[in-house]
């Protein structure tokens, strides 16, 4: 186990560090000036040049890079434009809606999608196994923010129930927070859980035609031991995988929802800040966010050598 251990943590550092250079490069060729923006049209070119050699940004790609990864190495961090404050603690700030969101979102997509996807793999082609499926063509076709919408007009406005947007902030409400980011963690769980119901019924069908699954009812063990005991730890192995790559993704990809709800998490944060050009804000956020998915993979990794100690010998 040590040895796949050191192996998977090689293989994340270089990840990390391959996923800083992309991040950094692709911002440090797009077009605009940091000090510019930051002093307006009407600066003085001394004032501009005075700003650049502050930022370091007269200096070369490379030792604008190292300076950036040695501050991020630091704790330092880079500081907002706008916002005039360290980075670190915007996303520190934003994170605390961002991941509660992604998490709870998880939660509702693996409690929805493994009991479904089981009773639907155990019930073939019967009518059961029918209404899981049109379950899953109807989430897998309906947008995110649409069903949002659909959420909000119906528990918001309708019942009165939530909140139809906005934040009160943990530390001055935690319930008032918690029914803030119930329906957009569900509508984002929702969707994720059409395509885990799907990979888990396939999984679990494919595992249940096993001659060790034939061997085990032959010897007249129950068929829920069978089920959820021989079956189901080896069907979650492909179903882990998605599992990791949704969590990512509900890190980094949760833009429009919290627009839809006007949440002040990291999607708004880089949504905010790639309109007002706030080029360190986007830089670091963005690194986050990819270094959010490949942490969550690696981890995904781990979890892969518990549940099948064969990946061990590889």
């Amino acid at each position: 186990m040590i040895p796949y251990f050191i192996k998977k943590c090689i293989t994340l550092l270089l990840l990390l560090l391959l996923v800083s250079i992309t991040v950094f490069s692709v911002l440090f060729v797009l077009p605009g000036d940091p000090a510019q923006i930051m002093l307006g049209i009407n600066a003085t070119p001394e004032s501009l040049a005075n700003l650049r050699s502050e930022l370091g940004l007269d200096q070369s790609f490379w030792a604008q890079y190292f300076q950036w990864l040695a501050q991020l190495v630091t704790s330092q961090g880079s500081r907002s434009l706008n916002y005039d404050m360290p980075v670190n603690t915007l996303i520190v700030s934003r994170l605390a809606v961002t991941g509660p969101i992604a998490l709870l979102a998880m939660v509702f997509a693996v409690i929805i999608s493994l009991p479904m996807g089981i009773y639907a793999a155990c019930r073939q082609n019967r009518p059961a196994d029918v209404s899981v499926m049109f379950f899953t063509q109807f989430g897998l076709a309906v947008p995110e923010f649409w069903l949002g919408i659909l959420l909000i007009l119906f528990f918001s406005v309708k019942l009165g129930w939530f909140a139809a947007g906005g934040f009160p902030g943990w530390t001055v409400d935690v319930w008032g927070s918690f029914k803030a980011i119930l329906l957009p963690a569900f509508a984002l769980g929702v969707i994720r859980a059409s395509i885990l119901t799907r990979l888990t019924r396939s999984s679990m069908l494919e595992v249940l035609r096993e001659d060790y699954i034939r061997t085990a009812r032959a010897k007249g063990l129950m068929e829920r031991t069978v089920i959820y005991t021989h079956a189901l730890r080896n069907a979650l192995i492909p179903v882990l995988t998605i599992m990791g790559l949704q969590l990512g993704q509900l890190l980094a990809g949760a833009i429009i929802i919290e627009n839809v709800y006007y949440l002040p998490g990291l999607g708004r944060l880089v949504f905010n800040a790639i309109g007002q050009r706030d080029l360190p804000v986007v830089r670091d956020v963005v690194l986050f966010m990819a270094a959010a998915v490949v942490v969550v993979n690696f981890i995904i990794d781990l979890a892969y050598a518990y549940i099948d100690p064969r990946v061990k010998l590889k």
